[in-house]
């Protein structure tokens, strides 16, 4: 997305503000559970935990959903992976780069 935006050469489509997403939800809870998935298969001694829930906050957004046609429409934007897909690709990464704190894990 920022490379078809960093060179198109569709004038309308110069100094806009785009969403980049699948046109998808995913839920914090899916989240956590795709990332604890991830590492407990690439990080030996780690054990799942539950998530901490605390309460909504003033201003929390609790459901969204990007709208992507203007990406589309102007940039040609199509998103390639979901995010299951990019999370295999990224964690391994991650885990090799030792970005991650495991004893916090």
């Amino acid at each position: 997305m920022n490379l078809l935006a960093a060179i198109t050469e569709n004038e309308e489509a110069v100094d806009q503000i785009y969403n980049v997403a699948l046109n998808d939800r995913t839920s914090l809870n899916q989240l956590y559970e795709m990332i604890e998935e991830q590492l407990l298969q690439r990080v030996k001694g780690l054990t799942p935990k539950k998530p901490i829930h605390r309460d909504f906050r003033a201003g929390d957004v609790r459901h969204s959903q990007a709208d992507i046609i203007k990406a589309e429409t102007l940039l040609g934007y199509r998103p390639t992976h979901r995010i299951t897909e990019g999370m295999e690709g990224t964690m391994d990464w991650y885990v090799s780069m030792n970005l991650l704190n495991t004893k916090d894990v």
